[in-house]
């Protein structure tokens, strides 16, 4: 039930068996388009689940459940966006007083570009006067409390990762998920009978229960699509193959690949998340380059799947239950006749 497991096709009972394939999502080609999201509701027929922003950036899906199997967070930071590639250092760059100067006519003889004396139509500074409290007069809002001007958005397209490992598939009693041929994790909406326990056993928090129909669902990896030799539909969609399908095995040479050449480039932060089957799910068919920790995803750090210890549950309990039994049968055989 965990550690690393080169077949697990071949482990679910398949003996001629396509490699096994997965999604590579680097994260740091991302533009937060959400075209991957769009495609995999149009193909899977997946109702709306709400349109309001969360308020704390551009998403209003919020996070992976039954109807958002595609998930884009977005995740402002107040730190340097340069580095990411070669020639792309923006560290004398006062962002705000860019963006300050948006809508502003441009520089006439004599004027400086950007004067607060004509802001123009569409100006995004506000009238002298009417600046919030903190925000000097002709000025952007806000501005950066500690002067600072450094500003980077962190995307990412999250999904089911179809573990090697799948607590989800382990506890379900009907067999209504099962592992495919290609190596991944699907649900049966037919066979499943909403008891709800893959959802707590999923280390990750993806599965779930749509309400008004109380069955699990999530991501297939479009398995109806990979059945006829087609690529999944996020992957399909993304424009600047931030989301990459293909051969786990090879998917993985291209993530390090990818990682040495942004570690050159001066991107120090950039690792790899889901990639080792030496982790806590014996590696995920869907991993990540990140630009930053897993928490700031909202990714579990050190992600483990929730079945481990069943056998060693097991075991304790028998020899409990054993123990009792025989403190029961030595009382009644010490009883007084």
């Amino acid at each position: 039930m965990f550690g690393p497991q080169p077949d697990v096709a071949g482990a679910a009972g398949y003996t001629d068996h396509p490699p096994r394939v997965g999604f590579f999502t680097d994260t740091s080609v991302c533009i937060g388009c959400k075209a991957c999201e769009v495609a995999c509701k149009e193909w899977n027929a997946i109702p709306e689940d709400g349109l309001e922003l969360t308020g704390m950036s551009y998403d209003n899906t919020q996070g992976l459940g039954a109807s958002t199997w595609r998930h884009v967070a977005f995740i402002e930071q107040r730190k340097p966006l340069g580095g990411q590639e070669p020639g792309v250092g923006h560290e004398d760059v006062d962002v705000f007083a860019a963006a300050g100067q948006l809508g502003s006519p441009a520089a006439s003889p004599g004027q400086p570009a950007g004067s607060p004396s004509s802001p123009g139509p569409g100006a995004t500074t506000p009238e002298p006067g009417s600046a919030p409290a903190g925000a000097p007069a002709g000025a952007i809002s806000p501005v950066a409390p500690d002067g600072r001007t450094e500003l980077r958005w962190l995307m990412s397209s999250d999904v089911c990762k179809h573990c090697t490992h799948a607590a989800c598939l382990d506890v379900c009693p009907t067999g209504s998920l099962f592992r495919t041929e290609f190596g991944t994790v699907v649900v049966q909406q037919d066979i499943c009978n909403g008891c709800g326990y893959c959802v707590p056993a999923c280390p990750y928090g993806v599965i779930d229960q749509r309400r008004g129909d109380g069955r699990a669902w999530k991501c297939t990896l479009c398995y109806d699509r990979l059945g006829v030799g087609m690529e999944p539909a996020c992957a399909k969609a993304c424009p600047t193959d931030s989301i990459q399908f293909g051969p786990l095995d090879e998917l993985r040479e291209r993530a390090a690949a990818r990682v040495a050449q942004l570690h050159a480039a001066g991107v120090p932060d950039a690792r790899l998340y889901g990639e080792d089957p030496q982790d806590g799910v014996g590696g995920d068919s869907a991993f990540f380059l990140l630009l930053d920790e897993p928490e700031v995803y909202g990714l579990p750090p050190d992600p483990v799947v929730t079945t481990r210890d069943l056998p060693a549950m097991w075991r304790h309990a028998a020899a409990a239950a054993a123990s009792l039994a025989a403190m029961a049968v030595v009382s009644f055989v010490r009883r007084p006749r």
